[in-house]
Order: C-alpha cells, then sequence, then structure tokens
C-alpha cells in the first residue's frame, strides 16, 4: 500500500490532511501522551529537588555523639523502670532502702523533674504532631435522603461507602432506617 500511495502521489496529502487534523482536535482536547510526559518532568524535577534538599552533608564526631545523646532518655527511663522492678525482686532491702531515699526528696524537685521530662516529651510529641500528614475527610451530604431521615434525627451521619466491607455495621445501619 506504501508503494501505490507514493506512486500515485497521495500520501503527501494524506499525511498533511491527518496532521492538520491531529492539530485541530489538540486545540479543543488536549494531548494525553504529551500531557502525561509533561507530568512525568515535572515529578522528576521535584523529586530531584527534593533529594537536594534533603541531602545531608557528612557528619563529625560532634554531630554523632549528639545524635546520639538525644536517643538516649526514652530507652533509658523504660529500661531503667524495669531495672527497678527486677532489682527490687533481687534485693528487697536494698530496694526499699533507695525508695525511703526518693521519700525525703522535696516535693519541688518532682515537680522540676515532672516539668522537665514533661517539656522533654511534650516537645517531641509537639513536632511529630505538626508534621503529621492528615487523612482525608469525607463530607457529609448537605441534603440527606428520606432513608436516612430517621438516623439524621437520631444524630447518626450515615454515609453509603463507610459499611462496604463490615456486614455487622451495614446491619446495625439498616436497623436505623427502619
Amino acid at each position: 500500500m506504501g508503494l501505490i500511495d507514493r506512486f500515485i502521489g497521495v500520501a503527501p496529502t494524506v499525511t498533511a490532511l491527518g496532521s492538520a487534523a491531529t492539530g485541530m482536535a489538540e486545540v479543543f482536547t488536549q494531548n494525553a501522551t504529551r500531557r502525561m510526559e509533561l507530568d512525568e518532568e515535572a515529578y522528576a524535577r521535584a523529586m530531584a529537588q527534593h533529594g537536594q534538599e534533603f541531602a545531608q552533608p557528612a557528619n563529625g564526631w560532634f554531630d554523632g555523639l549528639v545524635n546520639g545523646l538525644n536517643r538516649l532518655p526514652r530507652p533509658l527511663l523504660a529500661l531503667g523502670t524495669m531495672a527497678l522492678f527486677i532489682y527490687a525482686m533481687i534485693e528487697p532491702a536494698g530496694f526499699s532502702l533507695r525508695m525511703e531515699g526518693l521519700q525525703a526528696v522535696p516535693e519541688p524537685l518532682w515537680w522540676l523533674m515532672g516539668a522537665i521530662v514533661g517539656f522533654y516529651f511534650g516537645a517531641r510529641e509537639a513536632h511529630y504532631f505538626r508534621h503529621r500528614v492528615w487523612p482525608e475527610r469525607k463530607v457529609a451530604s448537605e441534603t440527606p435522603s428520606a432513608s436516612d431521615a430517621g438516623a439524621a434525627a437520631r444524630g447518626v451521619m450515615l454515609h453509603d461507602d463507610d459499611y462496604a466491607d463490615n456486614a455487622a455495621l451495614r446491619e446495625w445501619r439498616a436497623g436505623l432506617r427502619d
């Protein structure tokens, strides 16, 4: 077919018409292949920039020491508490003597200790709370259907897809509609 078109001379005209039709169609609709190429290029640039932002320079011995010290409090508190239980079982007399010593510590010092530990873990928790990723929230429809009127009167919000994978909740929901 290609040779016949070349001999007749129709091929350049047909190709030109096809290109014109493609160009005209792209005026009204977006070229999906080109859009995918542009999206991939933007994604690659964003990932390269992200990698550059978070590339860490080589840390020295002091940075390693400080990072190690920052990781110590939680394991030391957990392991120290378990060690106290073991110590109480192994040597009850020594344990009770040390607990009497702790009772002699003045109350303001306990408050100070609580504030230090609270601020340390509170700041850490606040940091993770601020930087967490929130899941997408479902928006309830503004106009409830007639079948949901009884549930809405009782203050229960129902969504059509909430119970797709839970037979017990579907049954409960059916009971609310009755």
